[in-house]
């Protein structure tokens, strides 16, 4: 005998082939897919008057990473905005009483330069981060209510 041992060549060699096939199935995993964008774009409606959520709507706006700040119109409810590539309006707008005693209500929403329906990724982004901090951030824009017999808020 020669003190070889020919069989630990064969152990090495099976195992370099299994680790070669286990890397050759390696595969990155997929990226989950973003979910879908609901029908209202991502909507969403504020315990507030129209003017006190357009007001701070603007508020949050000029702090947000990534937003353009094109114009506004106060009596559209409206601001002109680009994000992430895109350019769309914001819009809030005063929702009816529905019953006595409710308290007023705004309904914020993105409409298409043009005017028209608009729903992206982008435009529903920028909602759900308007829908955290809107309603958070209101008491600080809120206007006074300076009607005669009115208590201040």
């Amino acid at each position: 005998m020669t003190g070889r041992r020919p069989w630990r060549g064969g152990v090495f060699a099976a195992a370099l082939a299994f680790a070669l096939a286990l890397a050759g199935c390696h595969r990155e995993p997929r990226p989950t897919p973003p979910p879908p964008i609901p029908e209202d774009g991502g909507a969403f409606t504020v315990g507030e008057s129209m003017l006190d959520t357009w007001n701070t709507i603007g508020q949050v706006l000029v702090r947000l990473e990534g937003v353009e700040y094109l114009g506004r119109a106060q009596m559209l409810g409206l601001y002109d905005v680009n994000y992430r590539g895109e350019h769309f309006l914001l819009r809030a707008r005063a929702l009816p009483l529905e019953a006595a005693g409710q308290g007023l209500r705004a309904h914020v929403d993105v409409l298409a330069p043009q005017g028209g329906a608009y729903r992206s990724d982008a435009s529903f982004v920028l909602l759900q981060q308007l829908a955290q901090r809107v309603p958070v951030e209101g008491a600080r824009y809120r206007q006074p209510d300076r009607r005669p017999g009115k208590d201040k808020r």
